[in-house]
């Protein structure tokens, strides 16, 4: 197959979307396809573009791997590019696109998760792996996810949504979580035990984004479950070795004890891939996706998100869990493409 592998953008999330589509293409090519690995920004911007020259040579625009411990300085990767247009969708990008069997989606965060990327390949008949422009839509904006989970009786922690700092001045429970309306890696995100960290939390969040979620916070176990094609992968316990799961504990090797399969009793585990599933059918999700939880001291669990492109990096969960189950890396991107391709009725 000719596979476009879609990567980088502007999010916070750049650098992991780059290590995830370095990763994915490479296991592409060892399963003998074509595979081009474009920055959906950057796009290809030299004044020739042969187009299968590009699918047979397997281009890529980078091949260095590295997640550091801060996000990506937005306004270098703006600055490199030649056109110096504002545009998302870089030079090329729809065109060599449209001359693949399947886009691969690496994308994390921003414009290429939140729906608008999908829906403008819907428009133009490009097809591409993950849940469509409405699932993709409802699953980013962390406001619109609690909703619809309360709405159909999905556990999840109280908050609220705030759209400036005034707003805040009267939520009063604490310990609770700051956190960015549509942001991923848990970039922006603060545990607030006081007043004064719950105002300094509130500036940095707003830095992000002009929406924010506040919400009470759960002392307890934190799990993920993946899920591939409406099946729940088995669950995974994440434990950071100090502090927060933030960004650095999420990305940096050796930050993080991820356990999976997670040391839980059979009932706990068939509850969390319930709810993995009805979060994700819920949010109307298709393909494949992850469902993060909490489990309290009594046993209650507690959806935080739905991830609709989870990270392909060297640290992430995903894999981790579809391992277990004796899915490879290159397996799993596989399965990926033939589970999106079906929406397509269209075989791998």
């Amino acid at each position: 197959m000719r596979i476009v592998v879609l990567a980088g953008g502007l999010s916070t999330e750049r650098d992991v979307s780059v290590s995830s589509g370095i990763l994915v293409a490479g296991a592409l090519r060892e399963k003998g396809h074509q595979v081009v690995l474009l920055d959906v920004f950057s796009g290809y911007e030299k004044n020739i573009c042969d187009i299968d020259a590009l699918f047979k040579q397997n281009f890529s625009f980078t091949d260095k791997i590295n997640v550091s411990e801060t996000i990506t300085d937005i306004s270098e990767v703006k600055e490199k590019r030649l056109n110096k247009s504002d545009r998302f969708i870089g030079t090329n990008v729809i065109e060599i696109c449209g001359e693949a069997d399947i886009t691969f989606l690496a994308l994390h965060g921003g414009e290429g998760e939140n729906g608008q990327l999908q829906a403008a390949f819907d428009l133009l008949g490009i097809k591409y792996t993950g849940s469509g422009y409405f699932g993709s839509a409802l699953a980013m904006n962390k406001g619109l996810t609690k909703s619809v989970l309360i709405q159909n009786k999905i556990c999840t922690p109280r908050g609220e949504i705030f759209k400036s700092i005034e707003e805040t001045s009267n939520w009063s429970t604490f310990p609770c979580v700051v956190k960015p309306c549509s942001g991923g890696s848990s970039v922006g995100i603060a545990k607030a035990e006081t007043k004064e960290e719950f105002d300094e939390a509130v500036k940095d969040a707003f830095k992000y984004e002009s929406e924010i979620v506040i919400e009470q916070f759960i002392q307890g176990r934190e799990f993920s479950v993946g899920i591939i094609g409406g099946t729940a992968l088995p669950p995974i316990e994440i434990a950071p070795k100090s502090g927060f799961y933030d960004y650095a504990a999420k990305y940096q090797a050796g930050a993080t004890v991820e356990t999976c399969p997670a040391d839980i009793d059979e009932q706990t585990d068939q509850n969390l891939r319930t709810a993995a599933v009805n979060t994700y059918n819920a949010l109307h999700l298709d393909s494949y996706a992850r469902v993060d939880f909490l489990l309290d001291k009594d046993g209650q669990i507690y959806c935080l998100e739905a991830n609709t492109l989870p990270g392909m990096t060297p640290t992430s969960l995903l894999p981790q869990e579809a391992a277990v189950e004796g899915l490879s890396y290159a397996d799993l991107c596989e399965k990926i493409i033939e589970i999106s391709l079906d929406k397509y009725n269209t075989k791998i």
